[in-house]
């Protein structure tokens, strides 16, 4: 097989035999012309299957974890962590980062509670708490890889281990690394989910979300969701999804570069009293992300001294824009607490550290002067 950045530059490129297409054709039809009785093109309905969206699962898996990994393409995010959710029953008990993102915990918490689902939150940073909480009823453990927005670092290999002995599925949220950065299915997890809105994408242009499994008996059930709950990604944003992943090794390379200058030049700032960012040497997961991934990706977070300055930080900022979601090439500043995570109880936002003095940088592609000298305005 190509080596990665191979395979995503020409990701569709080869598929159209007939006409030679470079670009992969968008297939906006919804059904497909049977050549007899009992015969089929392989496509018949595209709620089951479309051309578009099936290259780029195909590219999706490959990219990921080669054969026999399979990928399935979904209208969001949380429409793929819901399909994986729906892979439990009552009773079961699902063990998930504590700081995760605030639509998967209202997802969890106020859907899926309500059938009988059981949810756990622990510091996946911290291994001994997670094997703490793995009673019998235990059937899988959620974990973001950093997390979001505390890019807190969790130990994949020895969860998934300490998971396969208990006979759960480990998955991991893999959003903020991307398999150029951190690959889980070769660190031993089950299911890897992407909200590929965020570094897949890369443009903010479209809303889509990725579940990717190695395991044939999982690939059937996911695969079975997909197509009976119906929460398809449509041809369109496919093909924006695979014009995305065609320069995601480039854009994250930048992204992250610029990540780490600015990371230093918080640490540095006299109204910053915390950074969060794993690339800096003193952050706590530090060794193990570097153990277990080749990069430290492009998000950073950061505290400032005074809760009052985060209004002015917000209206003044001018190359940095104001809005949630993440991984595009322009740079986004969000505050967490107001924003991603205002689903979750105050009090437990304070005891986890997502403060009224938090925000959130998505770093874009940017000249990294002009990403510092704007900070600078908003935090004198």
């Amino acid at each position: 097989m190509a080596k990665l950045d191979t395979l995503l530059a020409q990701a569709g490129s080869r598929w159209d035999e007939k006409t030679g297409a470079v670009s992969m054709p968008v297939y906006y039809s919804s059904t497909f012309r049977h050549p007899g009785l009992g015969q089929s093109t392989g496509y018949d309905y595209s709620r089951t299957a479309n051309p578009t969206r099936s290259v780029l699962e195909q590219t999706l898996a490959l990219a990921e974890g080669g054969t026999p990994a399979r990928a399935f393409a979904f209208s969001s995010g949380l429409a793929a962590i819901d399909a994986i959710a729906r892979l439990f029953k009552p009773g079961d008990r699902i063990v998930a980062t504590e700081d995760l993102y605030g639509g998967t915990y209202r997802l969890f918490e106020k859907i899926f509670r309500l059938y009988g689902i059981e949810f756990v939150y622990v510091n996946t940073a911290d291994t001994a708490a997670v094997q703490q909480t793995f009673t019998a009823e235990v059937a899988a453990v959620f974990v973001e890889v950093p997390s979001n927005p505390l890019l807190n670092v969790a130990d994949i290999r020895t969860i998934a281990d300490l998971a396969a002995r208990k006979g759960a599925l480990t998955i991991v949220d893999n959003t903020f690394l991307t398999f150029c950065r951190q690959r889980p299915l070769e660190l031993g997890a089950d299911i890897v989910v992407y909200s590929a809105t965020k570094y897949l994408g890369g443009h903010d242009d479209v809303v889509a979300g990725i579940a990717i499994t190695a395991k044939p008996d999982l690939a059937e059930k996911i695969g079975f969701m997909q197509n009976a709950a119906g929460a398809i990604l449509g041809p369109q944003d496919s093909w924006l999804l695979l014009r995305g992943l065609k320069t995601l090794p480039l854009r994250l390379a930048r992204q992250e570069e610029n990540a780490r200058a600015l990371a230093r030049w918080l640490a540095r700032h006299p109204r910053v009293t915390n950074v969060f960012y794993p690339g800096l040497p003193e952050h706590p997961g530090h060794e193990l992300l570097k153990r277990q991934a080749s990069g430290f990706g492009a998000m950073v977070s950061f505290e400032v001294d005074d809760p009052e300055m985060i209004k002015g930080i917000l209206a003044g900022v001018q190359v940095f824009m104001f809005a949630e979601s993440l991984g595009g090439v322009e740079s986004l500043i969000t505050f967490p607490a107001v924003q991603t995570h205002a689903d979750i109880a105050p009090d437990v936002r304070e005891r986890l550290g997502i403060n009224n003095r938090l925000l959130r940088l998505s770093v874009g592609i940017e000249d990294i002067d002009d990403l510092c000298r704007d900070l600078e305005e908003v935090l004198t």
